[in-house]
């Protein structure tokens, strides 16, 4: 198996994608994160009280399935909705990362991949690999 830091330098140039309400995508463009392939594809969904459920499933996959992303960013309450993609998503690249918005708080209590970390590293056998 190909480790992770052979993954990200055959990537090449990798982008950042992002999931969120229109204030935080639009804070990350403004960074210069934006970027529109020749098909007219985005790396960024803006989600609103419009956005399907299935929409955010949809660039989900996408963003997870393409090979010159390295990173999704994604506010934790959109996370929440689509938490069953997200639990059983397990490559390491794209690394997926639940952030805060402005209207909803970080919550590390319902971050799985937080969870999933601190399971690893557990000091108590019981949970995890033990290191003493």
């Amino acid at each position: 198996m190909a480790s992770v830091a052979a993954q990200a330098s055959s990537r090449g140039s990798s982008l950042i994608a992002i999931i969120a309400d229109e204030d935080t995508v639009t804070g990350f463009l403004l960074a210069g994160v934006g970027n529109v392939d020749l098909r007219r594809k985005t790396n960024y969904l803006v989600v609103d009280n419009k956005t399907t459920v299935k929409q955010i499933e949809d660039s989900f996959k996408e963003f997870t399935n393409r090979e010159d992303i390295a990173i999704v960013l994604i506010s934790q309450y959109i996370a929440n909705m689509i938490r069953f993609m997200i639990d059983s998503y397990s490559k390491p690249l794209p690394a997926i990362l639940e952030i805060p918005s402005k209207d909803h708080p970080y919550d590390p209590s319902q971050d799985s991949i937080l969870s999933r970390v601190k399971h690893m590293f557990s000091s108590d056998p019981s949970e995890g690999s033990a290191r003493k």
